[in-house]
């Protein structure tokens, strides 16, 4: 079993009480619009990462993290993207990658917008953690943990902090 923290949007801004909330996390998962390589590098002492980069991400973090990352985590297969839309409506460069992988677990960002649902047409579960940054439209930032065990997602909790 592993405890996983997701975050995405953070635009070089980390909110101190994400360290708490991802304490017991194994693993963090950043999709995309970090911001900057200090906090690329915080994040990276902290806990193990994986990631991608994201439309606004310099030539050095886009050096260190892909724009597509694709593994196995417990058993089930995980896609993350910056830039992939939700289910009904996924950006045209997701719908071209996903008939090709089998996907267990999509997580995308870009939008700021919390959402978790299944895709019930591809039978993923389709993550975005909305955004944890100080940049945006969002009044409220938010990041996700939860666990994998043995293909099962469960124990999901958000972690949410007014802005500003």
């Amino acid at each position: 079993m592993k405890q996983i923290g997701i975050m995405s949007d953070t635009h070089s801004f980390l909110n101190p009480s994400l360290y708490e909330f991802f304490k017991d996390c194994d693993e963090i998962w950043h999709a995309g619009d970090w911001g900057n390589i200090e906090l690329v590098n915080s994040l990276e002492a902290f806990k193990p990462m994986r990631g991608v980069y994201g439309n606004i991400d310099g030539h050095e973090i886009r050096l260190r993290y892909p724009e597509i990352n694709y593994f196995q985590m417990e058993g089930i297969s995980v896609l993350m993207i910056h830039i992939g839309g939700y289910p009904g409506h996924y950006s045209p460069g997701f719908k071209k990658m996903m008939k090709n992988q089998p996907i267990d677990l999509m997580i995308c960002g870009h939008s700021h917008i919390l959402k978790v649902m299944r895709d019930q047409n591809n039978h993923w579960m389709h993550i975005n953690p909305g955004a944890c940054g100080n940049h945006g439209f969002q009044s409220v930032n938010t990041a996700i943990r939860l666990k994998i065990d043995n293909t099962r997602l469960f124990d999901l909790e958000v972690w949410e902090q007014k802005r500003g």
